[in-house]
């Protein structure tokens, strides 16, 4: 089953001029992760799923509590995260930072990753 987070708007210190590193800026992120899904649909039960509640307050702790430079180091951080849960298979994170550039009206960054099998 495919799982999305769309939209999630925080704040967070990001940037790359000393302006940037004084006060939290907008970003958006949105998350979107594989997992196997037919114990839920067959269960009902939220033991069975990824608690995307849960895993959304870790990536709000995790954007609000960060001091990154690049775009790049934030979201490889929510994908981690992401990642990081047992059940989650694969993910793909974007983050936007709004009005990062003159005349357009965001910049973002798209990262992508799976686990792999375990080894022995």
């Amino acid at each position: 089953m495919l799982v999305r987070i769309k939209n999630l708007r925080l704040r967070t210190v990001i940037g790359v001029y000393e302006w940037e590193r004084n006060r939290k800026q907008d970003v958006v992120v949105n998350v979107e992760f594989d997992f196997d899904g037919q114990a839920a649909a067959a269960s009902d039960r939220l033991e069975d799923t990824v608690d995307y509640k849960a895993l959304t307050r870790r990536i709000i702790d995790a954007v609000e509590s960060a001091q990154c430079i690049l775009l790049e180091k934030l979201a490889d951080t929510i994908l981690q995260l992401v990642l990081s849960d047992a059940k989650v298979l694969r993910a793909t994170v974007e983050v936007d930072k709004p009005g990062a550039l003159r005349y357009a009206e965001s910049v973002s960054i798209v990262v992508s990753g799976a686990k792999g099998p375990a080894r022995p």
